[in-house]
């Protein structure tokens, strides 16, 4: 494959970092018939999050559904699970996915400063604008249209940073007001944060203008090599126009096999198996939100029936194939600017510990490698 020269040598020092898609939703990482050894309750959850901070990952992301939706017909509240995992594990960061419309900021202000205090500054949130229109009118709540719900979202993070950051709290916004509040405890500061990490995810014109301005983490869809740089790039631009800086996330679907014909007979067979009314379902209700955007430039836009099979495009990533392969690819993407994978896996504990053995010490190699090239 063709590779991008590296970043910078300073930049491209810092590890890749490893999250993963916490299952507390039913129906696994992929919308197939096909056999998955994934259970989505605690136990199980527990003991996935214990193996995955012995197994590299640096995170975890707890899902947030309200309803049954396309294979999901479970789900447990994101930001209960995500306190319980943290309590149950020593390292592992667990962001704790959530719906501005459903939360009041300051009362989700204050859950995230107590989970994070309870975990020695281990909370952190990732900021969902929403594309799921049943889950606010059916809870009664309004359905925004699309930039108006990203305007709601960066007044939403505005109103988290201030309130954590500040002891005179104020805000005056079109969404929230704030008046001369100090909360009280705050968060954790620790030196790799002043406040609880914000992650959102987007690929929008006003999902990158929203990542520039105010988060820390802007999570994409699985895509190419390409299709990253373009993401970074735009939302780089707008960060350094606000005298700031983002880090970069994205999906990624990983089979790993001792062959690549090995991990691709997998892909093949969950798409084969795929659950097609549900995929469908799914494909019109993204696409809808995704073309309800003023450019038409979002999420789910040009995917394809397989790339659904997996909610968030995480085989578009191209983690499937050897340990080898999948290091490899990995490190195309950091050259490309992305500081972090955000994965999902078939059989959770099987292909977590797989990683942890056979692709992370490849990945660390190749990194040491690519330093003293540079």
């Amino acid at each position: 494959m063709t590779l991008n020269p590296p970043v910078d040598p300073e930049s491209f020092a810092t590890p890749l970092k490893f999250a993963y898609w916490v299952p507390n939703v039913s129906g696994g990482l992929v919308v197939s018939k096909i056999e998955q050894r994934t259970d989505w309750g605690y136990d199980y959850n527990k003991q996935l999050a214990q193996l995955a901070e012995n197994n590299g990952f640096d995170y975890a992301l707890s899902q947030v559904r309200y309803i049954a939706s396309y294979g999901a017909a479970y789900q447990h509240e994101s930001t209960a699970f995500s306190l319980a995992l943290l309590l149950a594990t020593e390292r592992l960061k667990v962001i704790a996915a959530i719906h501005p419309g459903l939360w009041h900021p300051g009362v989700l202000a204050k859950w995230i400063a107590t989970a994070d205090q309870l975990s020695g500054g281990r909370a952190a949130v990732n900021v969902v604008s929403g594309w799921f229109k049943d889950e606010f009118t059916k809870l009664g709540e309004p359905w925004l249209e699309h930039g108006e719900r990203y305007r709601r979202s960066e007044e939403f993070i505005r109103y988290l940073r201030e309130i954590w950051t500040s002891e005179h709290a104020e805000i005056n916004g079109d969404f929230y007001r704030l008046h001369d509040f100090d909360l009280k405890p705050k968060p954790v500061i620790t030196p790799d944060r002043p406040h609880p990490e914000v992650f959102m995810g987007g690929n929008s014109t006003d999902a990158r203008g929203m990542g520039g301005r105010v988060t820390d983490w802007y999570f994409a869809n699985g895509n190419t090599p390409d299709g990253i740089s373009e993401q970074i790039r735009d939302v780089s631009d707008v960060a350094t126009v606000h005298g700031r800086t983002v880090r970069f996330g994205v999906n990624g679907f990983l089979i790993g096999r001792p062959t690549e014909r090995e991990a691709r007979d997998v892909l093949r067979e969950i798409v084969d198996k795929a659950d097609r009314e549900a995929v469908e379902g799914f494909g019109s209700a993204v696409k809808q939100a995704g073309q309800s955007t003023g450019d038409r430039k979002g999420m789910w836009q040009d995917s394809e029936f397989a790339d659904l099979v997996q909610y968030n495009d995480g085989f578009r990533t191209g983690l499937i194939g050897t340990p080898e392969q999948i290091a490899t690819r990995m490190l195309e993407y950091k050259r490309r600017g992305v500081n972090l994978f955000l994965l999902g896996f078939l059989h959770y504990l099987e292909d977590v510990e797989y990683f942890g053995r056979e692709v992370l010490p490849i990945v660390r190699e190749l990194e040491a490698a690519e330093l003293e090239r540079v």
